[in-house]
């Protein structure tokens, strides 16, 4: 079954859980603020995409953080360390599709391509 990480109250994840909803796509939801990010999750994903790919940015939780803490963001050690600590700075939503693919962000035509594999 296809798994979608992210926060409820994320507009991304609302649009994704809103196309998956109105194409009866069955998925399981997995809030980051209620239980967190799994650690075997995370790491699979910056496998897959690499943790460039999964840090955000440009949101305002890396606004809010020490700068300390933001140039200390070098490696994956380092980015894997933060994104487990403050899971808003994952970029959202995170798809684990049924034939093992994962994406970040939702396009409703990258989500019909993926279904079709």
């Amino acid at each position: 079954m296809l798994a979608l990480y992210g926060i409820p109250n994320c507009d991304t994840v609302k649009k994704a859980r809103g196309w998956l909803d109105a194409t009866a796509v069955p998925y399981r939801f997995h809030d980051f603020k209620k239980t967190g990010v799994p650690p075997d999750a995370l790491s699979r994903w910056i496998g897959q995409l690499g943790w460039e790919a999964l840090l955000n940015r440009k949101g305002s939780t890396w606004r809010g953080l020490d700068e300390t803490l933001r140039v200390g963001v070098v490696d994956q050690v380092s980015a894997e360390r933060l994104l487990q600590a403050h899971p808003s700075l994952i970029k959202r939503p995170v798809v684990e599709w049924p034939a093992g693919e994962v994406t970040v962000g939702f396009d409703p035509g990258r989500f019909a391509e993926a279904l079709s594999n």
